[in-house]
């Protein structure tokens, strides 16, 4: 399953450690981030709750970027 999400970054070397944040959850099998369009495109394990995902991604997001905004 893949879904596209709205985000808030600040500039595009953010945007790549919030990509490489969010490749590092659990649950995740692909997520890009786009600082043009302000989009997080994730891919999701098959069977994965997308919810408690993007819960995880969010604070993995925030370890590294702490003002970054994903709308879930």
């Amino acid at each position: 399953m893949t879904k596209t999400y709205n985000i808030e970054v600040d500039c595009a070397a953010c945007a790549q450690k919030m990509e490489d944040a969010a490749n590092t959850v659990d649950g995740v099998t692909k997520a890009t981030v786009s600082f043009m369009t302000q989009k997080m495109k994730v891919d999701f394990n098959e069977g994965a709750d997308d919810k408690k995902v993007m819960k995880n991604v969010l604070k993995a997001c925030k370890k590294v970027e702490d003002d970054c905004e994903i709308e879930i």
